[in-house]
């Protein structure tokens, strides 16, 4: 296997072979389509749980929970194992976890059986630790840190490109009719309802036995690939010199300030666009149009990531650019709120425009100057992503307690705290 030497400075940070660029940038933007594809699956899962499995807003969350917790639990072992495997071996092995739990999908249906839908989620979200651990440290350090928003600009349009598409597709399937039998049920007998719900169940069989042959596919595509292999714990001499005496991460503040952003960040983000359809259907909107309402979202977010490729570094740098994006969110969020039906609903989209580039400018802020700390950072980085575990979940609860609509206030400090490391957060060293 090829490896890559990296250098390091105060503006720039790239692999020298600038012919394993283009081919590393190819394989990289097809890995966060694949993140794209099956994270933003859940927004049409948890509808569609809730009809199948019969749960209420809470329990329904779940399906978020139990795939983003898995950052939090298995970030620092994809750690070693990626210094076990290499960055691409490891990126194979995530593929392969990936599909291992699309595969659980299988007898979950068949049983209708919601804990084995939940490990499913679980494992899945265990193979993206691995391959997020990989790849967002990777795309990162390819090329200038002050264009590393741009970069990671590129690989969101391609996350949420297949993030649009996922949802329409397995809405399409799974969702037709829904709003239907959902009516129909509480009309029904035992055994009716027992069997029309084991046929809903049942619809998810053929989308996830196709992506579990794609995860295999590409899992053996990276491994054979040409995607070379990179040296992270390198430093120059002026990093080298200023983490004299660091042992640990925890000695960099505003990296840990930056995982909790990350936090909030992705909490907002999941919340934007894993509760929108079941907002939608709160707000009197039927399920075969709430449906398409997780695309808008993400396709906000991609009119934000091109705004980001355009303007990034050369008009606006990535800090302000994470300034202006909180400060969209706070507007948006309580517009939502303040309005109702499609109003509210359209809000709520446009927090996807606000989302767009926050992820691009909280990574390459956080991991600044860690040096030979980079891979345990990232990883910490990695951990943030269980916000949207947490957060989407404490909606669910106030939704049912309160409203589906106030519970979005639970968005206003989060966006208040981003705002925050943006200004001065990400400038804290000691």
């Amino acid at each position: 296997m090829t490896k890559v030497a990296l250098t390091e400075s105060s503006s720039t940070t790239h692999v020298k072979e600038p012919g394993h660029y283009l081919r590393s940038i190819i394989i990289i933007g097809a890995l966060f389509f694949i993140f794209g594809f099956v994270t933003w699956l859940n927004s049409v899962l948890i509808p569609y749980l809730k009809i199948a499995c019969e749960l209420n807003n809470f329990e329904s969350y779940l399906v978020a929970f139990a795939f983003y917790i898995s950052y939090l639990v298995m970030a620092i072992p994809s750690a070693w194992v990626l210094k076990l495997t290499g960055f691409k071996n490891g990126m194979s092995l995530g593929l392969f976890i990936m599909a291992i739990g699309a595969s659980i999908f299988i007898p979950a249906a068949l049983t209708r059986t919601y804990w084995l839908f939940l490990l499913g989620l679980f494992v899945q979200g265990t193979g993206l630790a691995v391959l997020q651990s990989a790849s967002n440290p990777y795309i990162t350090i390819l090329g200038p840190r002050d264009s590393a928003a741009k970069r990671i600009s590129i690989m969101g349009i391609c996350n949420k490109v297949a993030g649009m598409l996922a949802p329409i597709i397995l809405g399409a399937v799974v969702l037709t009719n829904a709003d239907v039998i959902q009516e129909q049920i509480g009309s029904m007998d035992v055994a009716q309802k027992a069997a029309a719900l084991n046929a809903l169940a049942e619809r998810v069989i053929v989308p996830y036995l196709i992506i579990t042959g794609v995860l295999v596919a590409l899992a053996v595509m990276v491994y054979y690939s040409s995607l070379p292999e990179v040296d992270l714990d390198q430093e120059d001499e002026a990093v080298a010199a200023a983490n004299t005496g660091k042992k640990n991460v925890f000695q960099f503040p505003h990296l840990l300030l930056g995982a909790l952003t990350m936090f909030l960040y992705v909490g907002v983000e999941v919340m934007a666009g894993d509760t929108i359809i079941s907002y939608g259907a709160s707000q009197g909107i039927a399920l075969s149009t709430a449906k398409f309402f997780t695309s808008f979202t993400l396709g906000a977010m991609i009119v934000g990531y091109l705004l980001g490729i355009v303007a990034i570094p050369r008009y606006i740098k990535q800090e302000k650019a994470l300034q202006v994006s909180a400060v969209l969110g706070f507007v948006f969020v309580i517009a939502a709120i303040l309005s109702h039906g499609y109003y509210s609903v359209l809000f709520i989209s446009l927090l996807g425009l606000a989302n767009s580039l926050m992820w691009p400018a909280i990574w390459p802020l956080a991991i600044a100057d860690l040096g030979r700390f980079t891979k345990i950072g990232s990883s910490l980085m990695i951990m943030g992503i269980a916000g949207g575990a947490v957060l989407p979940l404490i909606y669910g609860y106030l939704a049912d307690t309160y409203n589906a609509q106030d519970a979005y206030w639970l968005m206003v400090p989060c966006y208040l705290f981003i705002l925050y490391y943006a200004v001065a957060g990400h400038k804290v060293r000691t």
